[in-house]
């Protein structure tokens, strides 16, 4: 008699560890693994071959400039993933997000400084130190939300931003601190090139830590009280314990990112910290995609390179001997100043899911070619 082998077709996934894989498909996970890899060899060829670093390619990856936008995705992009923990998958609203990176920025520095900690073990108390202060502040989460929280998030920016000016002993006040360079098993991370390798081992860490927070017990309730909190709390979810957590956790991310930038330009000043970064903060996980980890990357790097493209048009008009040239200038640059805020209302109305979603999209037209409607 013959036998039959029978394979199951369909979708058999039975746990939420099978229904939110870190990687959609093997493919997919070889091909980041392969992708950071070649990143790791083409930055760090050059720091072991002096001599590669004018090869045509090599040179790209050794160039300051670039480095230096790949340090800005860094701990921009952990902090983003930070406020999109709070935002994007609890459905809580933070406008001093801003205020948490400065934290992280002076706490890193105070305590290597005054304290004596080695700047490898001052990041990631710094991130705590952050944590405790964001929970701090969240507290009003447990009673109130919508505009209210809001207000009261963006009271929060204020609030520390004058202490940043008024506790010398901990920022220096106006003066600002100085931040010293980071230092592992004696090697001093004090160039573009070896800093990028840092920023991004330690990005890599909190993004993989992010996204299996998200499979967890913690991040379904997480995403429980941000889709319906009344459905939330009749299943036994405590809203005011993951409203708060969420806040701390987003915190935590924030101080982190914020001590990464202290030591990388080795100098913290409390200007830096202002509303302003916490709306383009908010841009950054509306254009990347809300309650996404790949979003908050994706939202960063746009972030980051619009000023950038926008400084490259204005350099481009400088160069033309066109009539009205200085009206030209002075037009593109105040352009330049309002394109936050005009991409953030363009991804609102044609891409309301950001990025990441459009991602998905060309993802899922090329796997299914040329069958894709």
């Amino acid at each position: 008699m013959a036998s039959f082998s029978y394979r199951p077709c369909g979708d058999f996934r039975t746990t939420y560890r099978d229904d939110s894989p870190l990687f959609d498909t093997r493919a997919t996970r070889w091909a980041m693994v392969l992708f950071l890899g070649a990143l790791y060899l083409l930055v760090g060829l050059p720091l072991m071959l002096p001599a590669l670093a004018d090869a045509p390619v090599l040179g790209w990856f050794a160039d300051s400039y670039n480095l230096s936008l790949g340090i800005q995705f860094c701990y921009y992009g952990i902090a983003a993933l930070g406020l999109n923990i709070l935002v994007g998958y609890t459905g809580q609203i933070s406008l001093g997000h801003a205020a948490f990176f400065g934290v992280g920025a002076f706490s890193s520095a105070w305590l290597n400084n005054t304290v004596g900690l080695p700047v490898i073990l001052a990041i990631p108390m710094a991130g705590v130190m952050t944590a405790g202060v964001g929970l701090l502040f969240g507290a009003p989460a447990a009673r109130i939300k919508g505009l209210y929280l809001a207000i009261a998030t963006l009271a929060a920016q204020f609030i520390i931003e004058d202490l940043f000016v008024r506790l010398d002993w901990f920022t220096g006040g106006s003066a600002g601190s100085t931040a010293n360079a980071v230092e592992l098993f004696g090697i001093a991370f004090d160039n573009d090139q070896k800093y990028f390798l840092f920023a991004l081992s330690v990005a890599i860490v909190l993004f993989v830590l992010a996204s299996n927070l998200m499979r967890t017990r913690d991040g379904r309730a997480f995403i429980a009280v941000r889709d319906h909190y009344l459905s939330a709390e009749v299943m036994g979810i405590n809203l005011t314990k993951y409203r708060v957590m969420s806040f701390g956790i987003a915190a935590f991310y924030a101080g982190i990112g914020g001590a990464l930038y202290a030591h990388y330009l080795m100098y913290v000043s409390a200007e830096a910290f202002t509303i302003l970064l916490s709306i383009q903060f908010l841009g950054m996980i509306i254009i990347g995609g809300l309650g996404s980890v790949k979003g908050a990357m994706l939202g960063t790097i746009f972030m980051v390179l619009l000023p950038e493209v926008m400084a490259g048009g204005v350099s481009l008009v400088t160069t033309t001997s066109w009539g009205n040239q200085a009206f030209l200038v002075n037009g593109l640059a105040f352009l330049r100043e309002m394109a936050i805020g005009a991409a953030i209302i363009l991804f609102l109305i044609f891409e309301p899911d950001g990025l990441a979603h459009r991602w998905r999209l060309i993802r899922a037209y090329w796997s299914l070619y040329p069958f894709s409607h």
